[in-house]
């Protein structure tokens, strides 16, 4: 890579360049199936391969990576749901904080348990506010978070939360429907954090046309996550 993945967002944003990520989950994407994967993803002209899950067994995510690796060139960015998730043979990690909940674990906790590995990583860490939006189902991040999502109709809530994410120095920004969401980020509440924003805006969740990606993308996304629509081969007509 010629930018670190913060850099490339960073840059692709000021430009006004637009950035797919597809999310892969270990525990849901079997290992023979990587490199006829890899194929389909590199078919899409993606930028990022997201690795994470919310029921990943421990040692898995290594695995999977370092397969990814021996088939793409595309930059692996780790979406860890616990701290076990964390692995060197990615590129870089998102180090998530739950903004959109209050339960300390997933404000810090994890964070902290990371830290023993992370100082002596070759990974790239970016600061990321992770913000769950209600997306019309019970997600799995839902119900490991034991928080409770951000209404679809709460703009005022969700912007504040961005902001105080920036304000606490955070590199990005991060507006997620849920895995399997019945629907995406309104394009209200995407425009409007993003208008209040001056870091890069990622957004994820129920994204399962062309026509949602291309919303998402012109009310003030700088990178949209297919996740459940590639796993159902919906994100292949993009």
């Amino acid at each position: 890579m010629v930018d670190s993945v913060l850099a490339h967002i960073k840059n692709a944003s000021k430009k006004g360049e637009k950035l797919l990520a597809i999310l892969l989950d270990p525990d849901k994407t079997a290992l023979d199936k990587i490199p006829i994967i890899s194929k389909k993803i590199e078919a899409l002209k993606t930028h990022f391969i997201f690795v994470g899950g919310s029921f990943v067994e421990k040692g898995i995510t290594a695995v999977f990576v370092q397969k990814l690796k021996e088939n793409t060139k595309i930059p692996i960015v780790l979406f860890p749901g616990d701290y076990s998730q964390v692995t060197n043979n990615a590129d870089a990690l998102l180090f998530l904080s739950l903004l959109s909940g209050r339960n300390p674990e997933y404000l810090i906790e994890q964070q902290i348990k990371a830290v023993p590995f992370l100082k002596n990583s070759t990974l790239e860490i970016i600061p990321t506010g992770y913000i769950l939006i209600d997306g019309g189902t019970n997600s799995s991040v839902l119900k490991i978070s034991k928080t409770s999502p951000i209404s679809q109709n709460n703009t005022n809530l969700a912007v504040a939360t961005a902001v105080a994410g920036m304000y606490k120095g955070k590199q990005l920004i991060y507006l997620e429907a849920g895995s399997g969401a019945k629907f995406p980020v309104n394009s209200e509440l995407i425009t409007e954090v993003k208008k209040n924003i001056n870091i890069p805006l990622i957004v994820g969740g129920g994204i399962k046309t062309k026509q949602q990606l291309n919303t998402a993308y012109k009310n003030g996304a700088d990178l949209v996550v297919i996740g459940s629509a590639f796993e159902n081969n919906i994100a292949l007509a993009f």
